[in-house]
């Protein structure tokens, strides 16, 4: 528990480091020129191509007589674009949000490694693509979870309870093999990840929880149309500074006790090697966690 709690509060504060912070806005810098590009480029034939699917379409045809009948025949010129954008802009989110989250991951890691582990070894037990293929892998069950689970969704207690277990298994999977795939070696990360799956699952469980916050902000954006313009963008920002906040959480967590595991390690094999020399082995290191100053 107190690994947890100091590993809590270090990531809290390495969130308001001004280089996460400037990485937390690249989303944004992102979703604006995509949209900026994609607008220059294919805005004019989405116009023509939706405008011609709604006057081909009877029933949205009955729709105009009506509002014309009410004298709100004026909303024809803006639910064309409006239809665009409400469709375009969650898929330009989620990826550049995905985009981030692979550039982000490796770097959050390599902060927290050159500030606190600079003379941990890196055994690189995976590669990009083995991380890859890992985090989608997990990503394909996870979805395929959420769909079984759909029809206990409609017993009250379990919707609180399945869809964050779900997502936070997801996400102590992506982000513990992330943070141990430079510094472990295959062995090692097996090992951590067996010793202290409870442990990061409830971290990850907790981020779900804390992932569910952006989606409020983006939803109210329904009961308030002229704050959307100012609300997806804060959306978007929260999403990004959970992620780095969950990422530098298990960093911090698993590299601490990726170097406990080590030391261990060395005091058992030095051990073993006085005990075939014949001599007194050295005493073991101190166990547990101890409170150091921030880094």
């Amino acid at each position: 528990m107190n690994l947890l709690l100091d590993s809590f509060w270090r990531a809290a504060l390495y969130c308001l480091r001004p280089r996460v912070m400037l990485w937390s806005l690249l989303p944004l810098v992102l979703v604006i020129g995509c949209t900026v590009g994609l607008g220059y480029w294919f805005w004019d034939h989405a116009m023509d191509q939706m405008r011609l699917l709604l006057e081909s379409s009877a029933f949205v045809n009955h729709g105009w007589a009506w509002l014309d009948s009410m004298g709100l025949g004026r909303i024809k010129t803006v639910l064309a674009p409006l239809i665009v954008i409400f469709t375009v802009t969650p898929l330009i989110v989620v990826v550049c949000l995905l985009v981030v989250a692979l550039l982000m991951a490796p770097m959050l890691v390599r902060l927290v490694a050159l500030r606190r582990f600079a003379a941990l070894e890196e055994r690189h037990g995976a590669t990009m693509w083995h991380s890859l293929a890992w985090s989608l892998g997990s990503t394909l069950l996870a979805l395929i979870a959420l769909v079984v689970s759909i029809p206990l969704w409609f017993v009250p207690p379990l919707v609180l309870v399945l869809p964050p277990l779900i997502w936070g298994w997801l996400t102590y999977r992506v982000m513990a093999f992330d943070a141990l795939a430079v510094h472990a070696s295959k062995g090692e990360r097996d090992t951590i990840l067996k010793q202290h799956r409870p442990q990061l699952l409830g971290m990850g469980v907790l981020c779900g929880y804390l992932g569910a916050a952006p989606s409020l902000v983006w939803a109210s954006g329904a009961f308030f149309p002229p704050w959307f313009v100012f609300l997806a963008p804060l959306a978007i920002w929260i999403y990004t500074l959970v992620f780095a906040f969950s990422s530098l959480w298990f960093a911090h967590y698993c590299l601490t006790v990726l170097q406990e595991l080590r030391g261990t390690q060395l005091a058992a094999n030095a051990a073993a090697a006085a005990l075939a020399l014949g001599v007194e082995p050295p005493l073991p290191p101190p166990t547990g966690m101890r409170f150091m100053p921030l880094e």
